[in-house]
């Protein structure tokens, strides 16, 4: 448990980070950049036990992850932001798992103030997505081409966009979502 203040990048390491406890146990960006940033690892990666907060990136400002595949459970990302898509997550030829997430107080400039998705798979469930905003589409959650979302037990509440698409918006991508809610999410919740 403790706050620690800098910029982790796995480097393609296939390794397993644990804090103790998310509540207990911060990784603060301190504005120096995206929190978490892993290229090219593998689905024995796991990030578990943890507060992202405070990143800074350009895509992705608590998370970034290209060409990976990481298990990524019991976070916390807050308060993050990116000066173009993925306040709170960025996915780029991705696929990963989300279990007891929660993506809250994250912004972008672009789109997907919780979560940007880029020809990616992401596997979501037990989570919640609140209070995000995108200056374009996706306040909780935007899915660009060739990506897929599967969605269960999840909350999605609370996001805004200057496009209007303030929960969930979906292009030309699959999408699956079970025992989940969408509440107060703008003007449309799911498109």
């Amino acid at each position: 448990a403790g706050t620690y203040v800098e910029n982790i990048n796995f480097r393609g390491r296939n390794i397993k980070v644990v804090g103790e406890d998310r509540e207990t146990t911060i990784i603060d960006g301190e504005s120096a950049g995206t929190v978490v940033s892993m290229s090219a690892c593998s689905n024995t990666t796991l990030l578990s036990g943890f507060t992202l907060k405070n990143g800074a990136g350009v895509n992705g400002g608590g998370l970034y992850l290209f060409n990976s595949e990481p298990v990524l459970s019991n976070l916390l990302i807050t308060e993050n932001s990116a000066s173009t898509n993925g306040g709170g997550i960025h996915f780029d030829l991705s696929s990963s798992s989300l279990e007891n997430v929660t993506i809250t107080g994250n912004s972008a400039t672009g789109d997907g103030g919780g979560i940007y998705s880029e020809s990616s798979s992401m596997t979501i469930s037990n989570s919640t997505i609140n209070d995000n905003t995108a200056l374009n589409e996706g306040g909780a959650v935007r899915i660009s081409e060739n990506s897929l979302l599967e969605m269960s037990n999840s909350i999605v509440e609370n996001n805004q966009s200057g496009s209007q698409m303030d929960g969930l918006y979906s292009l030309s991508s699959s999408v699956s979502i079970t025992n989940s809610v969408f509440k107060s999410n703008g003007y449309i919740g799911i498109r």
